[in-house]
């Protein structure tokens, strides 16, 4: 429920965009206006800081889950969660998608600061097929690194061929005879 004086989403993501358009007009011209805004980001960070140190773990989770207040702890650098578990929560959000689309999405880690997924597309295209794989590997990109600045890149991997289990018919397990002791 929001609150009388909140902005809704789409309003909040005009303010972004338009303070994007100032922040990049502040800095072709730096001065004290820059340094002003450097300042009252820092600070603001660190009262950040001090609301997370007196949150209990649960609201430390809201928190980290709302999406612009997650970005704000992110730019702090005290988002309670690990690069490499947000980047995984941000594939596993876009699963749902990639598969509807008849494709398949899977978290396969972090290399030094490179984000590494398996996407297949159906078919049997194995890495991906297309224009549309491009379109979802972008959206990968974007999503996981949206989350986890941090990282520098995200990778696509080869699937792993995994060998078919083997079938042994349970009639031609033996029993093993257990030697015997001599007494």
């Amino acid at each position: 429920m929001a609150d009388a004086g909140r902005l809704s989403d789409p309003v909040v993501e005009a303010r972004l965009a338009r303070l994007d358009e100032v922040l990049a007009a502040l800095e072709a011209t730096p001065g004290p206006a820059l340094e002003a805004v450097r300042l009252l980001t820092e600070v603001y960070g660190e009262a950040l800081a001090r609301v997370l140190d007196h949150a209990d773990e649960r609201l430390q989770e809201r928190l980290a889950d709302d999406e612009l207040a997650g970005h704000l702890l992110v730019l702090h650098g005290i988002h309670p969660e690990s690069p490499e578990r947000r980047a995984a929560r941000a594939v596993e959000k876009l699963r749902p998608a990639v598969r509807e689309a008849g494709g398949d999405l899977e978290w396969a880690g972090v290399e030094g600061q490179v984000a590494r997924v398996r996407l297949s597309s159906g078919g049997g295209c194995g890495s991906g097929c297309g224009a549309g794989s491009l379109d979802v590997t972008e959206a990968v990109r974007a999503a996981v690194l949206a989350v986890a600045p941090e990282l520098t890149s995200v990778e696509t991997v080869p699937n792993e061929r995994r060998a078919a289990p083997a079938f042994v018919p349970l009639s031609t397990i033996g029993r093993r005879a257990v030697p015997q002791k001599a007494r």
